[in-house]
């Protein structure tokens, strides 16, 4: 356990946890936060032994956006010129595979952040959101590009445009969650995901997170040549060898980092 202002930080086994930890402001997202966060994303990048990071706020509230106090009164030349924001994509740029844990609401930029992880995990309770529009500006964190990425255009217009909350089962439905579960089993199912991505040899998570997020990026030839290479480089890995050799001698593989 290590300690931060805004967040709770703790290891479960090759599982780094980190707990949104602003409860009286709904863990809206201030400048400390997200340096926080950062903090611990860059020391689990850094870590061979730390397999996924698993992101979860409380039961009322993932996050209920960015704090507004910090952004009122501020004028075109601060946002453009110091760009707030860009403390947030040093976080999307995490290599380790993340895992968002949703109860509750998850609106701007605590829908920002979560759309920044791997794989997004709700409760039936949570609520999606990019409310921006409602205070005069829109979202500024990548959520008109992540959003629109994940549920499609039409979906990605409404939200934006109208302001409205989106639930778990209608979020599933669109694609910008994965699993939906009981409140009371959240945690559970997803430190039990976490921990399976965090069993798996490091360097190959990390490659398959790079090779899904070129997806988004190129079209279907050019993502497949870079999935080749990125296939054919595992087989210079100490991993590969490994894996393979247990899949033949029908036993438990011994990633590089246990040895």
């Amino acid at each position: 356990m290590s300690d931060y202002e805004t967040i709770i930080a703790s290891r479960e086994g090759r599982v780094q946890v980190i707990q949104l930890n602003r409860p009286k402001a709904l863990n809206a997202l201030n400048a400390k936060l997200i340096a926080e966060v950062l903090e611990v994303c860059r020391a689990a990048d850094a870590d061979e032994s730390v397999g996924c990071i698993l992101i979860k706020g409380s039961e009322k509230a993932f996050a209920a956006g960015a704090d507004i106090s910090e952004m009122a009164d501020k004028d075109y030349d601060h946002i453009y010129g110091v760009n707030p924001f860009g403390e947030w994509d040093k976080i999307a740029a995490t290599r380790t595979p993340m895992i968002a844990a949703v109860s509750g609401f998850a609106l701007g930029g605590g829908c920002e952040l979560a759309m920044m992880c791997d794989i997004i995990m709700a409760s039936t309770t949570a609520r999606f959101g990019q409310p921006e529009i409602k205070l005069g500006i829109i979202p500024g964190a990548g959520g008109t590009q992540r959003l629109t990425q994940a549920v499609g255009k039409a979906k990605a217009m409404d939200l934006c445009l109208t302001g409205r909350m989106m639930d778990a089962e209608e979020a599933e439905r669109a694609g910008l969650v994965a699993r939906v579960v009981e409140p009371e089993t959240l945690d559970e199912e997803a430190m039990k995901a976490a921990a399976t991505i965090a069993g798996y040899s490091k360097l190959s998570t990390i490659i398959a997170k790079d090779a899904v997020g070129r997806a988004q990026d190129m079209g279907v030839t050019e993502g497949v040549q870079a999935e080749r290479r990125l296939f054919a480089g595992l087989f210079a890995t100490a991993d590969q060898k490994e894996g393979m050799a247990a899949f033949m001698e029908k036993r438990a593989p011994v990633w590089k980092r246990d040895r």
